[in-house]
């Protein structure tokens, strides 16, 4: 055999070797790819069955879809929700934590590059007689040097220095991934607030529109009272009836004219809050001139199936964004108890003498690779890992939390919207009949076939149903609202 095919076969297990050792670093990568948890979401939401809520889907808008724009109507609300939006002080406080958490992503990015530094130094050691140093031959060539204050040492230095950490294991890969996921949870917390500040803004102004429509009640009722009151005064005057019918009346009204500044109050406290989410002070520039109405939001809407609330409502996103960043902080603290392979290279200019530090005789390198391997960290790696762990089962648990919430609110939600329907229905009704009792009883008290008292009772049963309808409204109104915050809100 001769020495070629000798030397061929020889080298044979170090290639066997060295593959051995590759395949035994790769299988040593650290943590596991992130994966979704089972969560064994049901098909569709409580309030539907299967069958119907595919019919939803398919045949109707899913609110979770629609952006704010699309889902309010109102041009004034709609400017509100703009302005918010713009000028939210805590919306800008969660922006700027995004703009952290994106500076912390580039950083990982950077940490693959080599770390270059330059260095620019000028050194001299000097010492007396009685210290116990050399002299620098070198640097007093043939004289003798000095016996005080001499110098031992002297250095003009010019170099660049390169330090680079090599990710034999995934570290600098798994806390990339976890600063990414770190970014984009913020940013879906930061879509989460908007949510909330677009749905907060909007139950804000429908509150409004209901305070200035129980005004208008309450300012009508009053004047009702007055125009029974003088009745009254009518016929006590023609001595039909005593006293106590005129004091009764007044009465009454005084309880109607009670209603006025509460519920002025309420509009100025509920006007400052308002200014408030608008990051703005107490100022008088907004000004509800009418009531509800007939303000309705987006219909025909569907409310698709609970797995769309993972990627449509941001919260959820963001929990399982926090449960994607523990698990590569698991690979990270993985990796930190295996062996650490650095390149370090120092390339530059060394000169005793400041005018020789160009010369091509004065240039050097130093290169060096070295690989450290943690042996006794007083557990400290181990604690940090099994805690990443346990943080990660915290995450999860969080996530899936986090879920079943979302899922409860939308099915609460729907039976809320169905039923408060139910119940505006029956408060039309209740109106209806209320209104009809105040004429007639109004007409009989004229003609002298019902007393006062019927008159009062009918009037303050009207004010009620009045009142009462207009709550049920505004609560039909904040509903929808809810429902569409829990859908997500329109980040799909």
């Amino acid at each position: 055999m001769s020495f070629k095919n000798k030397l061929k076969y020889a080298s044979l297990p170090a290639h066997s070797i060295i593959l051995l050792v590759i395949m035994t670093l790769w299988g040593c990568k650290s943590g596991e790819n992130y994966v979704q948890p089972n969560l064994n979401l049901p098909d569709a939401f409580k309030s539907f069955s299967s069958d119907e809520s595919d019919n939803l889907t398919r045949d109707t808008t899913n609110i979770g879809k629609v952006e704010w724009r699309m889902f309010f109507e109102d041009t004034t609300l709609l400017q509100l929700i703009d302005d918010g939006l713009s000028n939210n002080l805590y919306l800008k406080q969660i922006e700027k934590e995004s703009e952290i958490a994106n500076e912390s992503f580039k950083q990982s990015k950077a940490n693959f590059l080599p770390q270059i530094t330059a260095v620019l130094e000028k050194r001299e050691d000097r010492y007396s007689r009685n210290s116990s140093t050399r002299e620098s031959v070198n640097f007093y060539g043939d004289t003798n040097s000095p016996n005080q204050w001499y110098v031992t040492r002297a250095s003009n230095m010019a170099a660049l220095q390169s330090s680079w950490e090599i990710d034999l294991w995934g570290k600098l890969r798994r806390l990339k991934e976890a600063n990414l996921a770190q970014w984009e949870q913020r940013n879906a917390y930061t879509k989460a607030v908007k949510t909330d500040v677009v749905a907060e803004i909007a139950t804000s102004y429908y509150k409004l529109l209901m305070l200035k429509e129980q005004q208008q009640v309450a300012e009508y009722n009053l004047r009702l009272n007055d125009s029974t009151l003088s009745i009254v005064k009518l016929q006590y005057r023609a001595g039909e009836v005593s006293s106590l019918a005129i004091t009764q009346t007044e009465s009454q009204k005084l309880i109607s004219a009670s209603l006025v500044p509460q519920i002025e109050r309420e509009l100025e406290v509920q006007k400052n809050k308002l200014n408030e989410l608008l990051g703005e002070y107490p100022k008088e520039s907004i000004d509800v001139q009418r009531g509800l109405g007939d303000t309705r939001l987006l219909s025909e809407v569907a409310v698709g199936v609970p797995l769309e609330l993972i990627k449509n409502r941001p919260d959820v996103y963001a929990a399982e964004l926090a449960l994607v960043e523990a698990n590569a902080q698991v690979g990270v603290s993985q990796a930190m108890r295996y062996p650490s392979l650095s390149l370090n290279a120092q390339l530059g200019y060394d000169a005793i003498n400041l005018s020789n530090i160009t010369n091509p005789s004065s240039l050097f390198g130093v290169f060096i690779g070295s690989l450290t391997q943690p042996i006794f960290q007083n557990r400290k790696l181990k604690t940090r890992y099994r805690i990443s762990l346990s943080e990660r089962d915290i995450a999860e648990l969080a996530f899936r939390e986090k879920v079943i919430q979302a899922v409860a609110d939308v099915s609460n939600g729907m039976i809320t919207i169905q039923k408060l329907e139910e119940e505006y229905e029956l408060a039309e009704r209740r109106l209806t009949n209320a209104r009809k009792a105040v004429k007639e009883s109004y007409l009989l008290f004229s003609s002298g076939y019902a007393t006062y008292l019927e008159v009062i009772n009918a009037q303050s049963n009207a004010l009620e149903s009045e009142l009462y309808m207009v709550d049920v409204k505004m609560q039909m109104l904040v509903a929808n609202i809810e429902l569409y915050r829990n859908l997500g809100g329109g980040w799909n």
